[in-house]
């Protein structure tokens, strides 16, 4: 009986979780080794043979102007490169926001994410005047408005002649090594000219640059018409990847490749950051493959993982000191499921609280009033706020036609307000400038 039972066993071999002997590569199944392979080269796995007409890829996504130009362009950079004595660069970073949004009296709308956003007509001219406001430039100055060839042209013009337009685009193009760069409006025109060439079309456009924060961005509004006046439609592949990569060309042409040295200085900076970064990423990502984050000696076979370890095992130690890490043994770390959406809320936060304090900078209240009387009220306000306009602005990451003002209360606090309805705040006097 023992003997015939015996024969029903049979062992399967899994990955090996004891950090031992190292594992012998060509006994793990093709996949995987390829997986391995493109790991060490600095790749991503898990993006093998993504395309436009692939999984990921819906009606938002493959259809529009620009989808064949997506499938051609990598979604992920480029990766890694080698020069010919084998240092390895990377492609500049440049983070791109998109959003598709619904003009006035012409039904619902979607961005490329399926995600509905529909605005007011008193909403649009909000959003451009908002993004023109005071002290968005480099010398503080009010925004200016630029076009394809205009310098300085009449932002509301644009507006006259997309009232018809069934939608507009929104962009912002912020790229990490902006306040590098000569000049943002230049490179602007040239993204422009590039995606007039990918889409096959002029693009009637307007832009405003802003200096307010400590990223340089770039505000970008592209009516939703061809130049025969059809509707454009734009592949939401080409929004969410290929505009990144266009610009991130643009500015490797200007600034170069960044060297291995430039990207862990970068990400150095990011150790310590109270918001969800890159390192984060590459923790979470890890955890969701390995079911937690080996950063022993030689325990991992991604090359990200590898490259980074020192840089990881900081952040790790800080993700513990925020809650959302625990080391269970030594070098071996289990990061907090809800670790993602607290780092991103904790840094819109913090973004709230930088606008709050640049308020009161202004006008010389930073020292009267410090964080602990700051009251934030973004979705409800449970009780009137009384109190004088320090600051009025576009609210979150200034996509959207949500507005915020910041109040200098009665009761001695400093409030942060938010509303999507641009009569409100339209009907409220100009901000406070001081005697």
């Amino acid at each position: 009986m023992a003997d015939r039972d015996s024969d029903r066993f049979q062992v399967r071999t899994g990955r090996t979780r004891d950090g031992g002997a190292p594992v012998n590569l060509r006994a793990l199944p093709f996949v995987r080794q390829v997986e391995i392979a493109i790991r060490r080269q600095g790749g991503n796995p898990n993006r093998m043979g993504a395309s436009s007409a692939g999984k990921g890829s819906g009606r938002f996504n493959a259809r529009g102007r620009g989808g064949k130009v997506a499938t051609a362009l990598p979604k992920d950079g480029g990766g890694w490169r080698q020069d010919e004595s084998g240092v390895r660069f990377r492609s500049r970073r440049v983070v791109v926001k998109g959003r598709v949004v619904k003009l006035p009296g012409r039904g619902k709308g979607t961005t490329g994410r399926g995600q509905k956003f529909v605005t007011t007509s008193k909403a649009v001219d909000a959003h451009l005047r908002y993004l023109q406001r005071d002290g968005v430039t480099s010398d503080g100055e009010k925004g200016r408005v630029y076009s394809a060839v205009d310098e300085e042209p009449d932002g509301k013009a644009f507006i006259e002649r997309g009232r018809g337009d069934r939608h507009q685009f929104r962009f912002i193009v912020a790229p990490e090594d902006a306040a590098e760069m000569e000049d943002l409006r230049s490179f602007t025109r040239d993204l422009m000219r590039q995606m007039e060439t990918d889409l096959n079309t002029r693009l009637d456009w307007i832009a405003v640059d802003h200096h307010n924060t400590g990223h340089p961005h770039t505000h970008i509004l592209v009516r939703g018409v061809t130049d025969d006046g059809k509707i454009l439609n734009i592949a939401g592949d080409y929004i969410a990847h290929s505009i990144r990569h266009r610009a991130g060309e643009l500015v490797e042409r200007e600034l170069g490749l960044q060297s291995e040295i430039e990207v862990a200085r970068k990400l150095a900076n990011e150790v310590g950051a109270e918001r969800l970064t890159r390192l984060d990423r590459m923790l979470i990502a890890e955890q969701q493959e390995h079911d937690l984050v080996d950063l022993r000696p030689n325990a991992s076979d991604s090359y990200t993982i590898s490259s980074n370890r020192y840089l990881l095992i900081d952040r790790a130690k800080t993700l513990a000191h925020f809650g959302l890490a625990n080391e269970i043994e030594p070098g071996r770390w289990v990061v907090s499921d809800r670790a993602e959406s607290t780092l991103r809320a904790l840094g819109e936060r913090n973004d709230i609280i930088k606008t709050m304090h640049r308020a009161l900078e202004e006008h010389g209240l930073a020292h009267e009033r410090g964080p602990a009387q700051y009251a934030t009220h973004r979705g409800t306000i449970t009780e009137p706020v009384v109190g004088r306009v320090l600051a009025k602005g576009l609210a979150g990451d200034e996509m959207s036609d949500k507005l915020s003002l910041v109040i200098d209360g009665v009761d001695g606090r400093t409030h942060y307000v938010e509303t999507a309805d641009a009569a409100k705040l339209d009907d409220i006097p100009r901000p406070y400038r001081g005697a």
